[in-house]
């Protein structure tokens, strides 16, 4: 019996997109930081995190984090 295993990286690039696909933003950056992964590409990080997105609705998500807070 063969096992087919996955190299490191193609493991820890999967963990990462389920992290951005499945937690907002800053979510994913304070998981990051919190395990010291600030290492890598910003630019490219930052558009996959904020893909789509603009300064208005970017805007409108924080006022309804924040109200969630209190």
């Amino acid at each position: 019996m063969k096992i087919n295993l996955q190299s490191d990286q193609k493991i820890i690039e999967e963990a990462f997109r389920l992290l951005i696909e499945n937690l907002e933003p800053a979510k994913v950056a304070q998981f990051w930081k919190i395990c010291n992964l600030g290492n890598g590409d910003y630019t490219e990080l930052k558009e996959k995190l904020f893909a789509g997105e603009t300064v208005d609705t970017l805007y409108e998500k924080i006022k309804v984090q924040e109200n969630t807070i209190d």
